[in-house]
């Protein structure tokens, strides 16, 4: 599964080089971190919307954009969808009220 969230990182790393004429994540990435966020934002609200509606299919095309959208985000700033799992991982197994609460401290 993280073979196909890095072969992704690995284009839209590659994308910030391309003509914006010629590739939808570069014409996000060359206009920045505002276009880039209001797609998320966007993808965000579809993701709700899909889930409101009960179509199962749908939700799941939803989310993979939204994260598409996010991993062009964390591109942006220099990220990889490896950081997040690494992140995940590091998470496992802890009570997600403990993590809570030790963010608090």
């Amino acid at each position: 599964m993280s073979d196909v969230l890095s072969a992704i990182q690995d284009t839209l790393e590659a994308r910030r080089s391309a003509s914006p004429d010629e590739s939808y994540t570069a014409q996000l990435l060359h206009k920045g971190q505002d276009k880039i966020l209001k797609k998320v934002i966007e993808e965000a609200g579809e993701v709700l919307m899909a889930s409101k509606d009960g179509d199962q299919a749908h939700l799941v095309y939803e989310v993979a954009d939204l994260w598409f959208h996010s991993m062009i985000l964390l591109t942006h700033h220099n990220l990889r969808a490896e950081d997040v799992l690494q992140e995940l991982a590091r998470r496992q197994g802890l009570s997600g009220l403990a993590e809570k609460k030790a963010r608090q401290e």
